[in-house]
């Protein structure tokens, strides 16, 4: 994987990207040329990994779910709060994924590869279909999360850059025909670790036909996964979100990062403050509420089952997987995020001791744990996911039961992703109904992908009985932890927190109809005056 990461350093100081900050991608004057650079394949292997620097952003994979009921960031400046209580606006501090830096770079690449000969046709247009590919789903996770962007080709000048947006369904319909395009030209398997192959390709075709409702397409995508037979689920839940799992099978596409050259330092500020991080992302209470308890029954059907005062008791497993709670046996103590003090010193981690101190008491799991898996958390290589196969079986699922309604295959591919980690198969007396096996399917997905960056969209397309988004639900009123205490005398982890109540107040959130859509950045806008900026910004 060395070798994939200083071809990438040398692709792009080729395509000199560092140029460019904003929308008007104009043509690099800093750039080699390419008429003394598009010579040899070694020069397009160098351009083609250019264009796989940052062609999903690992930042915005485990931020995403701040802007969701099930997460939180701590810190304005980090650009995520603002998106999740509802404030931002266009000159607002709103993490910028207006960005189109790599789309101009796979322009650039696919308009200079055709200079080069290949001594096998194949070869060439496998690389041609992997940065098709990467401008395709550059341009679905734009179009997404802001609603009709600009097509761009690569201008000469700043005035040629200024061309108005497409259309939403515009911009879709680019997508697939450039994914369509690109899919019976790659490999079924990658030829190593990192780069894309067919699997990749299709599950962005299945994760845009989900996200828009065109539930033939994704079922349909979904299969062609399945049909490759190059996936399967890891049978170690907890094992696909650490250093040693990275080369799981139920992977299909995660951001690569190597320790000391292309590092990952965002996970120093997961951890919480007595481990020196900064609590920037965390989960929320209304998670740890979403999990079901171990017998299948969600805490509301429970009855004394579930005892409020020991909320982290018999549930889930994927719980102890995902989030570090209080009580949890954690990094050689025990975490404590309820007391004040501990045995007379201050609590780091108590939320109203420290800024760095997790303000919702829970932490994330996910990527972090064990902690001993990184020599420095500032400096590491975790690699978050993308795209993983428990989507796809979850995929079909959805689209199955919106189609057709309950049956066999949709019950047995949810029970393949919940006997995996330990928990019940699905109750089929229970959730008989589309209705209730939609219910089901929501909450299953939001529970196996948390802290994934899935939550936002998926509120945001889901819609309840009256054609409401769900974010308009569950994303407006006030955001509150837990505060109790724990007993160090305890030895079940799942019930030494205490807790005494739920209600211990964080911020006010605010959900409006025209926040489906992010602001386009005020600096893009003054950079290229024909783009409309959303409604209500």
């Amino acid at each position: 994987m060395k070798r994939l990461f200083l071809y990438m350093l040398t692709g792009m100081s080729l395509m000199g990207v560092t140029s460019c900050s904003d929308f008007l991608d104009t043509v690099p004057h800093d750039a080699l040329s390419p008429s003394t650079t598009w010579k040899t394949e070694d020069d397009a292997q160098k351009f083609l990994v250019g264009c796989y620097d940052g062609w999903a952003d690992p930042t915005q994979l485990v931020y995403l779910d701040c802007g969701s009921d099930i997460g939180y960031n701590n810190f304005e400046w980090e650009e995520w709060k603002t998106i999740g209580n509802g404030s931002m606006s266009a000159a607002a501090s709103v993490y910028d994924m207006y960005k189109f830096d790599i789309i101009r770079r796979c322009n650039t690449f696919l308009e200079n590869i055709e200079n080069i000969e290949f001594e096998d046709d194949a070869k060439k247009n496998d690389m041609i279909a992997q940065v098709r590919t990467i401008r395709a789903y550059q341009y679905f996770d734009k179009n997404w999360w802001y609603g009709g962007i600009p097509i761009i080709s690569n201008y000469e000048t700043a005035e040629e850059a200024q061309v108005p947006r497409n259309t939403e369904e515009e911009v879709t319909k680019f997508v697939y025909d450039e994914l369509d395009a690109a899919i019976p030209l790659l490999k079924d398997a990658p030829s190593s670790r990192g780069y894309i192959a067919k699997g990749t390709a299709l599950a962005i075709k299945m994760r845009s036909a989900l996200y828009y409702g065109d539930y033939d397409r994704a079922k349909a995508t979904a299969q062609a996964i399945m049909d490759l037979g190059q996936y399967e689920l890891d049978s170690n839940y907890s094992n696909l979100f650490t250093v040693a799992g990275q080369g799981s099978k139920e992977i299909i596409a995660s951001v690569q990062r190597i320790e000391n050259l292309k590092t990952f330092g965002v996970i120093g500020q997961m951890y919480n403050n007595a481990d020196a991080g900064w609590s920037s992302i965390v989960p929320t209470q209304k998670l740890i509420d979403m999990y079901e308890m171990d017998n299948g029954l969600t805490k509301e059907e429970a009855g004394t089952y579930y005892d409020p005062a020991h909320p982290f008791a018999h549930r889930d497993p994927r719980m102890a997987m995902t989030v570090i709670f209080p009580g949890q046996d954690w990094n050689g103590r025990i975490f404590n995020t309820l007391d004040k003090q501990i045995n007379g010193e201050d609590n780091k981690d108590f939320p109203g001791g420290a800024d760095n101190a997790s303000k919702t008491a829970l932490t994330w799991y996910k990527y972090l744990g064990p902690k001993s898996q990184y020599s420095d958390m500032w400096n590491t290589n975790a690699c978050p996911i993308i795209f993983r196969y428990a989507e796809v079986l979850l995929t079909y699922a959805e689209a199955e039961n919106e189609l057709n309604g309950p049956s066999a295959i949709v019950y047995d591919l949810l029970d393949q992703v919940r006997l995996r980690a330990g928990h019940k198969a699905v109750d089929r007396s229970k959730y008989g109904t589309q209705a209730t096996l939609r219910e089901l399917i929501r909450r299953e997905r939001t529970i196996e992908f948390a802290g994934e960056g899935l939550r936002r969209a998926d509120i945001l397309r889901w819609k309840d009985e009256s054609g409401k988004m769900i974010a308009e639900k569950v994303l407006n009123g006030k955001l509150t932890r837990i505060v109790g205490t724990v007993d160090y005398n305890g030895t079940d982890p799942y019930t030494r927190a205490t807790i005494t109540g739920t209600d211990e107040f964080i911020e006010n959130r605010s959900f409006k109809v025209t926040n489906r859509y992010l602001p386009i950045p005020q600096k893009a806008r003054d950079a290229n005056p024909n783009l409309e900026q959303n409604d209500g910004y």
